[in-house]
């Protein structure tokens, strides 16, 4: 292959790049990106940046080192618009495209807005932090629709701010379907605890000068809304290439789509019927890719972590591994009520999930002992 063209330039797509280096590709690589930034982190964007505690430069995921020894063609604040695999090209919105003879997809996503909530606040890009981090003014009144990480961080972090906050969310409890009732309690609990005021259980219907309108006819007051609904993978560039898309690009377990010239990784892969929307896999995945990709077959496979975490109101939640609802749930360390505990989920007598409340050190343990990956991972 003598040129490569990675399609997004957040963190999937900059591991990718990476890790194409890292495998002894020395062809040229082309990175794509709708953002007129450079790379950058997004984890913060919701905690220290927000607050304006983390200076823009701290986001940058590659130095001026990086930048000179990876030897990257940067091609930014484009988007892709088509891909051609019988012309190996990839069109950009800008009129040009680029020839390559393999391609990864790392576009990710967009974030899901709802229907009249248009003039909402959402947080995705570095410009959607500081334009919510202007409008956080001393004394504004924020509501945040959406108590999943992204919610609940911007919710602890306009709390650090001294700011009246107001959390809705449509489900009994936060995190409920990933994290079951009894630790979505403890979630709520961090909210209430820190004066945050949680109102589960209720359905928003529209936003103007006023507030949020709910089901019920009533009104929140806010100065500032904010929604964080999930997002939307960003597929639509792949009509007519061949590719199977549908919430997401199919893929193999390797990470190789329906042609074996294009390997897909982050947000916008979908393999074993689902994706995967954290940090972590979006990290994770691109050795695995990255080796199909220049053998030009499935060679290797990629088993996720399931490794998410999140800092609100202070402490650290951390999960690692895939339970399900009927799995049984045991505290090994502390309970509900405590500070600082850890649980483990089991499953035909194994463990298949780890949570943690401020307890790093026994979560990573029991992580490395539970739930160890195959080796070629």
């Amino acid at each position: 292959m003598k040129r490569i063209a990675v399609v997004g330039a957040s963190l999937a797509g900059v591991r990718a790049a990476q890790e194409l280096r890292a495998q002894g590709y020395d062809g040229g690589i082309v990175l794509i990106g709708s953002e007129t930034h450079l790379p950058y982190d997004r984890p913060p964007l919701s905690k220290g940046f927000l607050a304006g505690t983390a200076s823009r430069e701290s986001l940058e995921l590659l130095d001026a080192g990086d930048l000179a020894s990876l030897a990257l063609d940067f091609r930014l604040g484009v988007q892709a618009t088509a891909l051609e695999p019988a012309n190996r090209r990839v069109l950009l919105s800008d009129g040009t495209s680029v020839h390559a003879d393999g391609v990864v997809i790392a576009t990710g996503g967009r974030v899901r807005t709802l229907p009249g909530f248009e003039a909402a606040h959402t947080l995705r890009t570095v410009d959607d932090a500081l334009a919510l981090r202007a409008a956080l003014v001393p004394g504004a009144r924020v509501v945040v629709v959406g108590a999943g990480f992204i919610g609940a961080e911007v919710a602890s972090t306009c709390r650090s701010l001294g700011l009246d906050v107001v959390v809705l969310e449509a489900l009994d409890a936060p995190l409920a379907p990933v994290l079951g009732p009894s630790l979505a309690a403890v979630c709520a609990r961090l909210h209430l605890d820190h004066g945050t005021d949680l109102r589960c259980g209720v359905a928003v219907t529209g936003l103007d000068a006023a507030g949020v309108h709910l089901a019920d006819g009533s009104l929140v007051p806010a100065d500032v809304v904010v929604t964080g609904v999930g997002m939307t993978p960003a597929t639509e560039w792949l009509a007519g290439s061949g590719l199977k898309v549908g919430d997401g690009v199919h893929t193999d377990a390797g990470l190789v789509t329906s042609l074996p010239q294009v390997v897909a990784v982050g947000d916008v892969a979908r393999y074993g019927g689902r994706r995967y929307e954290h940090w972590t896999n979006a990290s994770e995945q691109a050795p695995v890719a990255v080796a199909n990709l220049l053998a030009g077959h499935t060679a290797r496979t990629y088993t996720p972590s399931g490794y998410v975490w999140s800092d609100q109101y202070g402490g650290t939640l951390q999960l690692a591994g895939h339970p399900r609802p009927d799995d049984t749930l045991s505290f090994v360390d502390g309970d509900p009520s405590s500070a600082s505990f850890v649980a483990t989920w089991q499953r035909d007598g194994s463990t298949v999930g780890v949570f943690a409340l401020n307890n790093a050190k026994l979560f990573n343990r029991l992580r490395r002992q539970a739930l160890r990956r195959p080796a070629t991972v």
